[in-house]
């Protein structure tokens, strides 16, 4: 018989249903767009200017099945400062954006100035934790027969005894202090 694990999910598989809506409204249909914007422009414009709109032309109620489908225009929210280069390198942004969806659904951008939130700073991980801690961890996981699951407690309980040594410390010098 086969034991059910049940993990956790992490929190991006529950965002395309909560955000898709609000993207639809400014018919971006990718939100790719939205979450990868400086991977498909690139840092360096992705700090001064972002995707806020796709603006699709009308369409007729008798369009010719066989002609293509009218290309977006894609709206840009852009630092001041950077405006006059970011007319300069629109139609690299165009092509940029037209390859990552795998077709010419961008045919022109227009720009709207105002401040931009900065870019989110990617996180760093852990410090890794003192010697001493990591050698009380593995004595202490020792018995554990499995080799992985034993490296994985091993490395939680010297994370867990250096953070324990550190609100000790400071619960010590907060009594010294008062």
């Amino acid at each position: 018989m086969t034991a059910l694990r049940s993990r956790a999910k992490p929190l991006a598989a529950f965002m395309p249903p909560i955000i898709g809506e609000a993207l639809a409204a400014r018919g971006m249909g990718e939100a790719s767009l939205v979450s990868h914007w400086p991977a498909i422009v690139g840092k360096a414009i992705a700090g001064y200017a972002r995707p806020i709109e796709l603006q699709w032309p009308v369409r007729g109620p008798k369009r010719d099945p066989e002609k293509p489908a009218p290309a977006a225009t894609l709206v840009l929210l852009v630092n001041g400062a950077f405006a006059l280069e970011a007319q300069h390198i629109a139609a690299v942004i165009i092509a940029r954006v037209n390859a990552h969806l795998g077709w010419r659904c961008v045919e022109k951008i227009a720009f709207r100035q105002g401040p931009l939130p900065p870019l989110p700073a990617k996180r760093k991980g852990p410090p890794a934790p003192s010697a001493e801690a990591e050698q009380e961890a593995r004595e202490a996981a020792r018995a554990i027969d499995d080799e992985a699951l034993r490296e994985a407690v091993a490395r939680l309980g010297a994370r867990a005894i250096d953070r324990a040594a550190q609100i000790a410390a400071a619960a010590r010098a907060g009594r010294r202090s008062a």
